[in-house]
């Protein structure tokens, strides 16, 4: 059962949704993929404005929480990221370091447990099986499509289950 005294919670992915990853794609795009070399270059990453603006938007009025493929290993260099760019402070759901189910699966079931206490207002995300899943399931989706897909992040997410 939801808890209707706390304020609704909007779930929003980081990597190109508040993070353009585009200057780490190189990282992905060869082969072997480094992914360490992708992950490293994260704080380096450039806010995205549309993304950025609808987190304070949604602050306003709603909880916010963090929710991202990227692996348990990054959280400090992302939580750096988050609180550099003034965005509010909030929860950071992270895939665990050996996780590789697509992101679908993980953020799907991060959001249905995240369900059962909580109203969830939005989930905003860049990729499209998450966000047709999440509206499958119920959810209100915004797809962050203020960004250029990228085959091999599409690739890691959904074959590799790494972001």
């Amino acid at each position: 059962m939801t808890d209707s005294s706390r304020p609704p919670v909007a779930v929003f992915d980081l990597d190109n949704t508040l993070a353009d990853t585009a200057h780490r794609q190189r990282f992905l795009e060869r082969k072997p993929r480094d992914w360490d070399g992708f992950f490293a270059a994260a704080p380096l990453d450039p806010p995205l404005a549309q993304g950025i603006a609808l987190v304070l938007e949604s602050a306003e009025e709603c909880e916010v929480v963090y929710l991202t493929g990227r692996p348990e290993r990054c959280r400090q260099d992302t939580l750096d990221w988050l609180a550099a760019q003034g965005l509010p402070e909030g929860r950071v759901h992270m895939r665990r370091d050996n996780d590789r189910r697509p992101a679908r699966r993980t953020k799907l079931e991060t959001l249905r447990r995240l369900a059962r206490t909580r109203e969830i207002r939005v989930l905003v995300d860049d990729d499209e099986l998450v966000c047709e899943d999440a509206e499958r399931a119920g959810f209100t989706v915004v797809r962050a499509r203020w960004t250029a897909p990228s085959a091999a992040l599409r690739t890691a997410q959904e074959r590799e289950g790494r972001t």
